[in-house]
C-alpha cells in the first residue's frame, strides 16, 4: 500500500529540492491542479489493482510520446516522495523507424538523472515487409515490441513491465473489441504475461488522455510522434476515438461514466453463460440469485 501520509509539497523534499523531471514546472494554479490530479489518479489505480510489491523493480516503457512522459514523471514523483517502494528503470526501444531522433531520449534521460536502458531492434523493417500495403501496422508492431520488452525486463531483473496506456486507451480498446472483435474486453490495468513470470501494469488507467497531453506539453518534454502507424489514415482506433470525442463534446464527462461502467459489470445481466450460471436460477421469494436484482 502507498503511504497515506502524503504532504502537499508537490514533489519537493524537506530541503526544498525537486526531482529534475519537474524543474521548470509552471507555477500556475491550473498546472498544480493538473499535476495533483494525475498523482491522485495514479495512486488510486496502483492501490485499486494492488500493483506494488515492495522491493520490486519496474521496467518503465518510454516511447517519447506524451503519455509515456506523464507515466515516467508521475511515477518518479511518487518514488521521490517515498510513496512508491519500487526501483524504476526507464527503457526506450528504438525500433528503427526512418527519421527517428535516436539521441533525444538518451540525452533527456541522462540530463534528468533517470536510470535507463536504450535498446535498438529493427522491428520497423519486419513490420513493413510483412504487412500488405494499406493494412495497419499496429498489431504486429505491438507484438514484436512487447516481446523485446519482456526480454529486457528479464535481463534487468524486473518483475513488471509498466506501460503508459491511459483511461481513453482502455475505452477505445473496449469499443474496438465490441465493434470488430465480437467480445467484451479491454486492456486490464494489471495482468500476468503468458509465460507467467512478469506483470504488465498500467498505472495511468484512471488518467484522461487530455490531462497527460496538457501535462507533457506544459513541461515542454521533447515529444516524439509515432510516424509508423500515426501516418496511416482510416485506422479503426482513430474512428473509435473520433466517435468518443463526439460523444464527449455533446455530453462532457461521458468518457468517465463509460469507464466507471467497465468497473461495474453485472454478470447476471449479460448473456454469457460462462460468466453466470443461468441454469441454477430458481423461483423463490426474492426472484433470482442473491444480490442480482434487476
Amino acid at each position: 500500500m502507498l503511504d497515506e501520509g502524503e504532504d502537499e509539497r508537490g514533489g519537493a523534499d524537506e530541503g526544498g529540492a525537486i526531482h529534475p523531471l519537474f524543474e521548470g514546472a509552471p507555477s500556475s494554479v491550473e498546472f498544480r491542479k493538473l499535476r495533483k490530479r494525475l498523482v491522485q489518479n495514479m495512486r488510486e489505480a496502483i492501490e485499486t489493482y494492488a500493483m506494488v510489491e515492495p522491493g520490486a523493480r519496474w521496467l518503465v516503457c518510454l516511447s517519447g510520446g506524451k503519455d509515456s512522459y506523464a507515466l515516467l514523471a508521475i511515477l518518479n514523483e511518487l518514488k521521490w516522495r517515498g510513496l512508491l517502494p519500487v526501483d524504476l528503470l526507464a527503457c526506450n526501444l528504438d525500433q528503427g523507424q526512418p527519421g527517428f531522433p535516436a539521441t533525444v531520449l538518451p540525452e533527456f534521460l541522462a540530463r534528468m538523472g533517470v536510470p535507463h536502458r536504450i535498446e535498438y531492434q529493427d522491428t520497423y523493417s519486419v513490420v513493413v515487409s510483412k504487412i500488405p500495403a494499406g493494412r495497419t501496422y499496429c498489431s504486429l508492431c505491438s507484438r514484436l515490441r512487447r516481446g523485446h520488452l519482456y526480454r529486457i525486463a528479464r535481463e534487468e531483473g524486473c518483475s513488471a513491465v509498466v506501460l503508459g496506456h491511459h483511461r481513453d486507451d482502455i475505452l477505445e480498446t473496449f469499443f474496438m473489441n465490441l465493434f470488430h472483435g465480437g467480445r467484451l474486453a479491454t486492456m486490464p490495468p494489471k495482468l500476468v504475461n503468458e509465460e507467467g513470470d512478469l506483470f504488465v501494469l498500467r498505472p495511468l488507467a484512471f488518467a484522461a488522455e487530455a490531462d497527460c497531453d496538457r501535462f507533457a506539453r506544459a513541461m515542454n518534454y521533447p515529444i516524439i510522434p509515432c510516424d509508423l502507424c500515426g501516418s496511416q489514415e482510416g485506422l479503426q482506433r482513430a474512428q473509435v476515438k473520433a466517435m468518443l470525442d463526439g460523444w464527449e463534446a455533446k455530453a462532457p464527462g461521458r468518457r468517465q461514466v463509460m469507464f466507471r461502467a467497465l468497473m461495474n459489470a453485472r454478470p447476471s445481466h449479460l448473456p454469457d453463460p460462462a460468466l453466470f450460471d443461468f441454469a441454477a436460477l430458481a423461483l423463490g421469494p426474492k426472484g433470482g440469485a442473491p444480490g442480482e436484482q434487476s
